[in-house]
């Protein structure tokens, strides 16, 4: 019979736990406000959907293999090109507003330090801190410029300095996975055609999507598998509907 661990070893396991979990969870709140997760899950998203449908239009007004994999193949560098961008501008801007922030914050702790203890105050009264707590914690915050703005960044308005995000990174991330998630619709058509490449290309995006909707279910501790089934139906209804517009017109891209 194994002996139970001592209470001592129990609690240092539980706050190990606790760290781990927290640690999770403040990576988990960093990429999405950095608009990594945002990049990810929009990029391989669109990707999948964009293309799917696009492929499947073209080969449902019977075009030739060809013309598929040629309309696939703009579809994925148009759009992974136009995901880089509209992240790019997009994260910047973020980027520039909320640096514009910090410089109004840094000239107000300059020109009236007093109403900015007074806002650190309020927050974290309304955190649940007792009034002369909470201003006797504010009035001991260190005196350097750079550290007071950083913490009342952080406390009131709840924008982290040091995590404003990266346009680079998020419109090379973007441009990736839209590629990577529009690459699955396509490589069957490089490999077979007609109705065997429909069908591959389908089911093979309908897996994928399935991957990416448990995996943002899974990161907002939601249901894996109503998240994967909810991702399945969006794609498979956008699919069927392109689809379908592509066989009534029946006409063969030229």
């Amino acid at each position: 019979m194994t002996e139970p661990r001592p209470l001592v070893e129990r609690i240092d396991a539980h706050v190990v736990d606790a760290d781990r979990d927290a640690a999770e969870l403040r990576a988990r709140v960093r990429a999405v406000s950095r608009g990594a997760a945002r990049a990810a899950v929009l990029g391989v998203n669109d990707g999948l959907v964009t293309n799917v449908c696009l492929i499947l239009a073209v080969a449902g007004a019977s075009a030739a293999p060809g013309d598929v994999r040629i309309a696939g193949f703009a579809s994925l560098v148009a759009g992974a090109f136009s995901m880089a961008a509209g992240e790019w501008v997009s994260l910047r801007s973020q980027v520039e507003l909320y640096q514009g922030i910090l410089d109004e914050l840094h000239g107000l702790v300059r020109r009236n330090p007093r109403l900015v203890l007074h806002e650190l105050t309020s927050k974290l009264v309304d955190a649940g801190f007792a009034e002369d707590t909470a201003q006797r914690a504010a009035t001991e915050l260190p005196l350097d410029e750079s550290r007071f703005v950083d913490f009342s960044a952080r406390t009131i308005f709840g924008l982290d300095p040091e995590q404003l995000g990266s346009p680079a990174t998020a419109a090379i991330t973007s441009l990736a996975l839209f590629a990577s998630g529009a690459a699955v619709p396509l490589v069957p058509w490089f490999f077979t055609e007609g109705t065997a490449a429909v069908i591959i290309s389908v089911v093979s995006t309908a897996l994928a999507s399935m991957v990416v909707g448990g995996f943002v279910s899974r990161s907002a501790a939601r249901s894996i598998g109503r998240g994967a089934v909810r991702q399945l139906l969006i794609v498979v209804a956008a699919a069927a509907v392109t689809y379908a517009i592509g066989k009534l017109f029946g006409t063969a891209v030229s």
